[in-house]
């Protein structure tokens, strides 16, 4: 069952901002796809496309913030300055050639440059039963980890919606979650990307190429001293369309989105 609370919150105080551009942002990019924000002091929504928002995915990489959250509370590693070592081999065809992330390398590292092979190696340890039950009571995802891999959050039938992203995103703010302070503060510490005089951004990219299809993920929240806000942009493209500019467009256009809303400069 989804954070109720919400849900309530989205049917309730659902605005149409006819004053924001939504549509050039992704129409510059070629791309389709949809940004939600959350203003979590006056705990209003702000859709470029509510149905898309929806939509349940693939996460692909941005997995991560709960995973390195799960390996660390099940003790796989007992911090992110843990060195996980290269496996000496990795596949190129699902995963591309990345030959700058081919050797040991720190889980925090990992997470920063997503060096998938190292989050992989850590699921073989978690295992699958363990990732049920802290999927379950993280309200995180559809729950369906059917593929035989242990890299199931880029391949397979397990999925996640962008509203469903920023409720948990919520939590990990606030931090009700089933992990200890530590590993919270561990996690949020991990995943500031971007930090300026006025504001700071806490977030992760993800990107998967699934069937005829390219899916772009950006999620993660900005820290002001006045509120926060928390985003979720997905794109998608079939992958017989050459865009060399999809991963950036990601965060170009969030950003454009968030400008517009007077969230960033």
């Amino acid at each position: 069952m989804k954070a109720t609370f919400l849900l309530i919150t989205l049917l309730n105080s659902f605005q149409t901002f006819a004053q924001i551009d939504f549509t050039t942002p992704f129409k510059d990019c070629n791309i389709e796809g949809s940004t939600s924000v959350y203003d979590y002091k006056n705990k209003k929504w702000v859709f470029s496309n509510s149905n898309d928002a929806r939509i349940e995915t693939l996460p692909a990489s941005t997995f991560k913030i709960i995973n390195l959250l799960i390996a660390l509370e099940t003790q796989v590693i007992k911090d992110e300055n843990e060195i996980v070592k290269w496996v000496g081999k990795t596949d190129t065809t699902l995963y591309g050639y990345r030959p700058d992330i081919y050797k040991d390398m720190s889980v925090k590292e990992a997470f920063e440059v997503s060096a998938g092979w190292v989050f992989i190696e850590l699921a073989k340890k978690i295992g699958k039963e363990k990732y049920k039950h802290y999927l379950k009571i993280c309200q995180y995802g559809n729950g369906n980890l059917s593929q035989n891999d242990a890299d199931f959050w880029n391949f397979g039938n397990f999925a996640i919606s962008p509203i469903n992203q920023i409720e948990f995103l919520i939590k990990v703010y606030e931090e009700k979650l089933p992990f200890s302070k530590k590993n919270m503060e561990i996690l949020k510490k991990v995943m500031i990307t971007e930090k300026t005089y006025a504001y700071s951004i806490r977030s992760k990219t993800g990107w998967t190429r699934v069937s005829s299809q390219d899916i772009g993920w950006w999620v993660g929240y900005i820290e002001r001293n006045d509120n926060t806000y928390f985003f979720a942009t997905r794109i998608t493209k079939k992958r017989s369309t050459i865009n060399p500019e999809f991963g950036q467009c990601r965060k170009d256009i969030t950003k454009n989105i968030l400008r517009q809303l007077n969230v960033i400069e």
